[in-house]
Protein backbone atom coordinates (compact mmCIF):
# COMPACT_ATOMS: atom_id res chain seq x y z
CA UNK A 1 0.00 0.00 0.00
CA UNK A 2 1.67 3.21 -1.18
CA UNK A 3 1.16 6.11 1.19
CA UNK A 4 3.14 9.32 1.26
CA UNK A 5 2.16 10.29 4.81
CA UNK A 6 4.99 10.73 7.25
CA UNK A 7 5.52 12.51 10.53
CA UNK A 8 8.13 15.25 10.43
CA UNK A 9 10.17 16.81 13.21
CA UNK A 10 7.16 18.87 14.31
CA UNK A 11 5.10 15.74 15.01
CA UNK A 12 2.52 16.98 12.51
CA UNK A 13 1.24 14.75 9.78
CA UNK A 14 2.75 15.60 6.44
CA UNK A 15 1.94 14.34 3.00
CA UNK A 16 0.64 15.61 -0.25
CA UNK A 17 -3.01 14.82 0.27
CA UNK A 18 -5.62 12.64 1.87
CA UNK A 19 -4.41 9.24 2.92
CA UNK A 20 -6.09 6.20 1.37
CA UNK A 21 -7.26 3.07 3.18
CA UNK A 22 -7.46 0.66 0.28
CA UNK A 23 -10.05 -2.06 -0.11
CA UNK A 24 -7.73 -4.96 -0.79
CA UNK A 25 -10.59 -7.42 -1.33
CA UNK A 26 -12.05 -5.65 -4.38
CA UNK A 27 -10.18 -4.34 -7.39
CA UNK A 28 -11.64 -1.20 -8.90
CA UNK A 29 -11.40 -0.65 -12.62
CA UNK A 30 -11.46 2.90 -13.89
CA UNK A 31 -10.71 6.00 -11.89
CA UNK A 32 -10.25 5.92 -8.17
CA UNK A 33 -9.18 5.88 -5.55
CA UNK A 34 -5.94 7.63 -6.51
CA UNK A 35 -7.55 9.97 -9.03
CA UNK A 36 -11.24 10.76 -8.65
CA UNK A 37 -13.87 13.18 -9.88
CA UNK A 38 -14.33 15.62 -6.99
CA UNK A 39 -18.09 15.65 -7.63
CA UNK A 40 -18.27 11.97 -6.64
CA UNK A 41 -16.97 12.85 -3.17
CA UNK A 42 -19.64 15.45 -2.39
CA UNK A 43 -22.02 14.04 0.17
CA UNK A 44 -19.59 11.37 1.37
CA UNK A 45 -19.88 10.71 5.09
CA UNK A 46 -17.10 11.70 7.47
CA UNK A 47 -16.48 9.83 10.70
CA UNK A 48 -13.74 9.90 13.30
CA UNK A 49 -11.59 6.92 14.28
CA UNK A 50 -14.15 6.04 16.99
CA UNK A 51 -16.84 5.79 14.30
CA UNK A 52 -18.70 8.92 15.42
CA UNK A 53 -20.60 10.66 12.61
CA UNK A 54 -18.96 14.03 11.91
CA UNK A 55 -21.06 15.05 8.93
CA UNK A 56 -20.55 14.97 5.20
CA UNK A 57 -18.44 16.55 2.48
CA UNK A 58 -20.15 19.69 1.18
CA UNK A 59 -17.46 20.85 -1.25
CA UNK A 60 -13.87 20.34 -2.33
CA UNK A 61 -11.83 23.54 -2.54
CA UNK A 62 -8.98 23.83 -5.04
CA UNK A 63 -5.96 26.09 -4.80
CA UNK A 64 -6.21 27.11 -8.44
CA UNK A 65 -2.72 28.62 -8.67
CA UNK A 66 -0.96 25.49 -7.36
CA UNK A 67 -3.38 22.96 -8.82
CA UNK A 68 -3.80 21.22 -5.46
CA UNK A 69 -6.78 20.32 -3.33
CA UNK A 70 -6.67 22.68 -0.37
CA UNK A 71 -9.72 21.79 1.75
CA UNK A 72 -12.77 19.67 2.03
CA UNK A 73 -15.70 21.62 3.40
CA UNK A 74 -17.42 19.52 6.04
CA UNK A 75 -21.07 20.08 6.87
CA UNK A 76 -21.89 19.16 10.48
CA UNK A 77 -24.90 19.53 12.73
CA UNK A 78 -28.30 20.86 11.91
CA UNK A 79 -31.28 18.87 10.69
CA UNK A 80 -31.85 17.96 7.03
CA UNK A 81 -29.24 20.49 5.92
CA UNK A 82 -30.76 23.34 7.93
CA UNK A 83 -28.54 25.01 10.52
CA UNK A 84 -25.43 23.11 9.50
CA UNK A 85 -22.09 24.54 10.50
CA UNK A 86 -19.36 24.32 7.87
CA UNK A 87 -15.70 23.57 8.50
CA UNK A 88 -12.70 23.84 6.19
CA UNK A 89 -10.75 20.64 6.76
CA UNK A 90 -7.22 20.52 5.34
CA UNK A 91 -7.21 17.81 2.68
CA UNK A 92 -4.22 16.07 4.27
CA UNK A 93 -6.14 15.71 7.57
CA UNK A 94 -8.53 13.27 5.90
CA UNK A 95 -8.25 9.58 5.11
CA UNK A 96 -10.35 8.08 2.32
CA UNK A 97 -11.77 4.72 3.44
CA UNK A 98 -12.42 2.96 0.12
CA UNK A 99 -14.05 -0.09 1.70
CA UNK A 100 -16.68 1.93 3.59
CA UNK A 101 -16.81 4.71 0.95
CA UNK A 102 -16.33 7.49 3.48
CA UNK A 103 -13.69 9.76 4.96
CA UNK A 104 -12.06 9.53 8.37
CA UNK A 105 -11.07 12.69 10.24
CA UNK A 106 -9.05 11.71 13.29
CA UNK A 107 -10.50 14.20 15.78
CA UNK A 108 -12.94 13.68 18.64
CA UNK A 109 -16.45 14.99 17.96
CA UNK A 110 -16.03 17.58 20.73
CA UNK A 111 -12.91 18.99 19.06
CA UNK A 112 -14.79 19.41 15.78
CA UNK A 113 -17.67 21.11 17.58
CA UNK A 114 -15.16 23.62 19.02
CA UNK A 115 -13.31 24.11 15.71
CA UNK A 116 -13.37 27.39 13.81
CA UNK A 117 -16.27 27.13 11.40
CA UNK A 118 -18.61 29.24 9.33
CA UNK A 119 -22.09 29.21 7.86
CA UNK A 120 -23.17 28.92 4.24
CA UNK A 121 -23.65 32.69 3.90
CA UNK A 122 -20.35 33.78 5.52
CA UNK A 123 -17.38 31.88 4.11
CA UNK A 124 -13.85 32.83 5.23
CA UNK A 125 -11.22 34.09 2.82
CA UNK A 126 -9.51 30.75 2.32
CA UNK A 127 -6.61 32.37 0.47
CA UNK A 128 -5.69 34.34 3.62
CA UNK A 129 -2.53 32.62 4.89
CA UNK A 130 -3.10 33.72 8.50
CA UNK A 131 -6.50 32.03 8.52
CA UNK A 132 -5.14 29.02 6.62
CA UNK A 133 -2.22 28.56 9.03
CA UNK A 134 -4.64 28.61 11.98
CA UNK A 135 -6.80 25.91 10.35
CA UNK A 136 -3.81 23.68 9.57
CA UNK A 137 -2.50 24.17 13.13
CA UNK A 138 -5.90 23.31 14.61
CA UNK A 139 -5.96 19.99 12.75
CA UNK A 140 -2.23 19.40 13.37
CA UNK A 141 -1.21 19.04 9.73
CA UNK A 142 1.49 20.74 7.71
CA UNK A 143 0.09 23.36 5.32
CA UNK A 144 0.06 21.95 1.81
CA UNK A 145 2.13 24.89 0.50
CA UNK A 146 4.95 23.91 2.90
CA UNK A 147 5.07 20.26 1.85
CA UNK A 148 8.19 19.23 -0.02
CA UNK A 149 7.33 15.73 -1.17
CA UNK A 150 6.27 14.81 -4.68
CA UNK A 151 3.08 12.72 -4.49
CA UNK A 152 3.72 10.99 -7.82
CA UNK A 153 7.17 9.80 -6.91
CA UNK A 154 6.01 8.75 -3.42
CA UNK A 155 3.19 6.56 -4.74
CA UNK A 156 5.15 4.95 -7.55
CA UNK A 157 7.84 3.36 -5.46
Amino acid sequence: MANSTTYGNTGKKTGSGAKILRDTTHYSEGPGPDIMDAATLKGDDVVNSAGDDLGSIEAIMLDVASGRVAYAVLSFGGVLGMGDKLFAIPWSALTLDTREKRFILDVPKERLEAAPGFDKDHWPSMADRTWANEIHTYYDVTPYWDERDDPLSASSG
